[in-house]
């Protein structure tokens, strides 16, 4: 009685934890594992294993295992046929690093849903014996001369890559997901949880109906990033999805309206009778909101404008040489045939505008845009005596940033601090040191210094506009910036897929965020429908008037 007994226990114990295990859980347990040995584990973060070869093993006796406990089993193999981990001994001298821990989170090591004890043990084991030098698959490079690099290395490109290898779909998603995971930066500031996110697109990388579909599982997945620097885009998308033919002008969506901004081509946008200010309601009979609503996935952007900013090829492209839309021009709807162009046939020619000029009422004007590192001095000598200079900022300065701060400021100042990733303890970020911008000068500029910014500013332009904020007389002007402000860490998934993030965290002296966020203008204005097609710059004439009576 008392043997039967203790079966019946043995067997419900067994049975408690022998649960059933579906392929995406067995394959999102087998993302985590994999990365995570990958970047910890001493004996594959010295690059010794061929890593992806490695998976290709597993994933059949991933996909034999039925219930937790074999799959548990599995797992345990693996890591034991990687070798022995000597454990690790803290050396008193080493220093300790201010960590930002928001976006390290390796609770799902002690998953008792999916994990044996014995597993969560050995895992657990591993974090804490982990590499603690040079990773082979990481670089990460802190200079305060040459500057902060992150860079992905040593992954095979696979040049015979095609899509209909499941393995290499799985190897594509799997990679991306724990660069992600381990050295994003601003993974925590997401709308959806990085493990949902590999959760819901597992099976679109698993099972595409074509060619096509995996390219938009991949670009769906960047663009839940969040992050204005993840692009993606290949042949396939533009032939097969967006349209490789492109429409001559450029529009701002406001009010779910494509309002006509700029002409790509002035020749052909002519030919097509497209005037700046025309306002476009539908596209080949769908709105312009049906056309956002469907294809919002495959928008990247760190927040809505900039997602809106980056939607004229979603909105406008095809495949077919004509585009039929409706369109309101001196209130009055009409509907017509426009042509689309292959891109290089639109000859776009990129603007030339005014490095700087001096406005009514001794106010100085200097466009980012065309400024260069080399005018600074004469810039200096021209506007050092205005009343006011007007910063436009809407663009990708060309390397002014330390020569401006240094003319507007009059002593140094901190205005920024990073946060870096640790690549001995990967997924955790630390705070740099408080960085400065500036220098004594008694010869500083001494009138108000106004910074126009918009969808437009982005990166180096909004880390431009955090240190000019640092001067005695700054006001920022215009709407919300990109939201992207680190640097850009660029990098091949695989054969053909490049993309890209933000390498590092940046933040307020504070520690006040600006990734997504942007930077915060302290005075907002909005181009409307009615200042466009009036040929007005709205922000810069709201400048123009706060320069006048600071007000």
């Amino acid at each position: 009685m008392k043997k039967l007994l203790l079966v019946a226990i043995l067997l419900f114990f067994q049975n408690s934890f022998s649960k059933p295990i579906n392929e995406t859980q067995k394959l999102a347990a087998t993302c985590k594992v994999w990365g995570f040995l990958k970047y910890y584990h001493p004996n594959v973060t010295d690059g010794s294993k061929n890593w992806d070869e490695q998976l290709f093993q597993i994933l059949p006796k991933v996909e034999e295992a039925q219930t937790s406990e074999a799959f548990s089993l599995v797992i345990e193999n693996w890591i034991a046929s990687l070798g022995e981990i000597k454990p690790y001994k803290t050396v008193a001298s080493e220093k300790k690093k201010d960590y930002f821990n928001k976006n390290f989170d390796l609770s799902w090591i002690s998953n008792k849903e999916l994990f044996s004890k014995t597993l969560s043990k050995k895992l657990k084991f591993i974090e804490e014996n982990r590499i603690q030098n040079k990773q082979f698959y990481i670089q990460f490079t802190e200079d305060d001369e040459k500057g902060v690099f992150e860079e992905i290395t040593n992954e095979i490109v696979y040049p015979d890559f095609v899509w209909t290898n499941k393995n290499l779909r799985i190897l594509t998603l799997f990679r991306y997901w724990n660069y992600v995971e381990y050295f994003f930066p601003y993974k925590y500031q997401m709308d959806q949880h990085w493990d949902n996110s590999l959760n819901e697109m597992l099976p679109k990388f698993i099972n595409p109906k074509a060619e096509v579909d995996f390219h938009l599982a991949m670009k769906e997945l960047i663009v839940k990033l969040d992050d204005s620097h993840g692009f993606f885009g290949t042949k396939v998308l533009y032939l097969d999805f967006f349209g490789n033919k492109f429409v001559p002008f450029e529009t701002k969506i406001i009010d779910d309206k494509a309002i006509v901004i700029s002409l790509k081509n002035d020749s052909l946008a002519k030919l097509n009778d497209i005037k700046i200010g025309d306002v476009i309601t539908k596209i080949d009979g769908k709105t312009v909101a049906e056309i956002l609503k469907e294809k919002i996935n495959y928008i990247e952007g760190s927040n809505i404008p900039t997602v809106l900013r980056n939607s004229n090829t979603a909105v406008f492209n095809g495949s077919s040489k004509n585009a039929e839309i409706e369109y309101t021009r001196d209130e009055k709807t009409a509907v017509k045939s426009i042509n689309r162009y292959v891109y290089l046939d639109m000859k776009i020619k990129p603007e030339e505008k005014e490095k700087w000029k001096l406005l009514e009422g001794n106010i100085g004007y200097v466009n980012f845009t065309s400024l260069m590192y080399d005018d600074i001095p004469a810039l200096i000598k021209n506007l050092n005596d205005t009343k006011a200079i007007i910063f436009d900022n809407r663009c990708y300065p060309n390397g002014v940033m330390s020569a401006i701060a240094e003319w507007i400021n009059s002593q140094s100042k901190d205005f920024a601090r990073f946060t870096y990733p640790d690549i001995t303890y990967p997924g955790k970020f630390y705070w740099s040191k408080n960085f400065d911008i500036g220098s004594e000068n008694p010869n500083h500029y001494k009138g108000k210094v106004i910074v126009l910014v918009d969808e437009n500013t982005q990166s180096h332009a909004e880390f431009t506009a955090m240190s000019m904020k640092t001067a005695p007389d700054v006001t920022i002007i215009g709407s919300q910036t990109a939201g992207a402000d680190g640097n850009v860490c660029r990098f091949q998934v695989i054969k053909g897929f490049y993309t890209a993030f933000s390498g590092i965290g940046v933040f307020y002296p504070d520690k006040k965020e600006t990734q997504r966020i942007g930077i915060v203008p302290d005075i907002e204005v909005k181009p409307t429908i009615l200042g466009i097609q009036q040929g007005k710059d709205e922000i810069l004439e709201r400048a123009i008037l706060f320069a006048k009576n600071g007000k």
